[in-house]
């Protein structure tokens, strides 16, 4: 046992909800905006320049562009999942494979034929990068066993459990959006409150929402929660962070306030309790919806913004509630919020002070 431990240990091979949960995953993230994400805000800037200037050369290679970065997001959440386990070359370059087999496989599961999908790269990727290390640098011929081994581990684990998992993740995500259509006021608290905590944490809600194939009115309340978070934090946070800390909760990550919120977790209420707010009035109100690319992703490249035009066409309508939802309301209700608590003695001058 000793000697499996210290194996491991030699291999950076760890078994724990951190290692897969907080690192792969986010690793994951960064994988879907470097090609689903990105593809789709270049895809959809060039759609935009068709209708309202002129299609052209420009706008056909924006589509185009946008396109080719979504069909291949297998290999980007393969690399960044290999790359967040901290995979040697071979492995990482393997993974490209692996992913791309995860996502891509296809089975019937209980008479319907799925996809892996972004859980089925995830698990592929995951598996393969485990058993790569794992006889990494452990023979004469390291060229031809790592990645060998990498590549068969990884497409077995895709064959197996990338459509099962898929499937179950685009039912769990079916089943969320059927109980907020029955249920609008109460599943938009509660979808809008735990998305927008899962941006915030160091999770990825993107892959959450993208992995559970989230849309409709379902994602338009993970939208608002989601913007809750990064406006409040931004904004709430302004007079000790500036200029700079604004731009970089508002339209990065509410991550960043993390180690503030250990110190002082009521700091999380005012951004939360917006959203809670927020999330009934965007399902039963204005009925906002969104993709699932833009669902957990709130004002962080303007992403979720743009899945709400995607999602519901772009209009000056949709214009103003995105602004009003997405912005406005957020940051008016986290101040109030943060307020009451400042008046409470709950939080202070400092408490959402970042080292920028």
């Amino acid at each position: 046992m000793n000697k499996v431990k210290a194996f491991l240990k030699r291999k950076d091979i760890e078994f724990s909800a951190k290692r897969y949960f907080q690192d792969a995953l986010s690793a994951m993230a960064l994988g879907l905006f470097a090609s689903l994400l990105i593809g789709l805000i270049i895809k959809t800037l060039g759609e935009q320049v068709a209708i309202w200037i002129a299609p052209g050369a420009f706008s056909e290679f924006c589509i185009e562009t946008g396109k080719a970065a979504m069909a291949l997001m297998g290999p980007a959440i393969g690399v960044a999942v290999a790359w967040g386990l901290k995979s040697p070359p071979l492995v990482l370059f393997a993974s490209a494979i692996t992913g791309s087999m995860g996502a891509s496989v296809v089975a019937t599961v209980f008479g319907f034929t799925v996809s892996g999908g972004p859980a089925g790269a995830f698990l592929a990727a995951a598996i393969g990068a485990e058993f790569g290390k794992a006889v990494s640098k452990e023979t004469k011929v390291d060229i031809i066993v790592t990645p060998a081994v990498t590549l068969i581990t990884g497409m077995l684990a895709a064959k197996i459990f990338g459509p099962p998992v898929g499937a179950l993740m685009s039912g769990l995500g079916n089943l969320i959006m059927t109980a907020t259509d029955m249920q609008p006021f109460l599943m938009g608290i509660i979808i809008s409150v735990i998305v927008g905590l899962a941006l915030t944490a160091p999770i990825s809600s993107a892959a959450l929402c993208i992995m559970l194939d989230l849309s409709g009115i379902a994602a338009g309340a993970a939208t608002v929660g989601c913007c809750a978070q990064m406006v409040g934090f931004a904004v709430i946070s302004f007079r000790e962070n500036g200029i700079g800390g604004l731009v970089a909760q508002g339209i990065g990550t509410s991550m960043l306030q993390v180690s503030n919120i250990i110190k002082n977790p009521w700091i999380l209420v005012p951004p939360t309790l917006a959203g809670a707010v927020l999330g009934p009035i965007s399902t039963c109100v204005f009925h906002m919806t969104n993709i699932a690319a833009g669902a957990g992703m709130g004002t962080s490249g303007l992403v979720g913004q743009i899945g709400t035009f995607t999602s519901m066409g772009f209009s000056v309508r949709v214009l103003l509630l995105v602004l009003l939802l997405h912005i406005v309301l957020p940051a008016v209700l986290s101040l109030l919020f943060n307020k009451l608590l400042q008046k409470a003695g709950r939080i202070r001058l400092g408490d959402y002070q970042l080292d920028l």
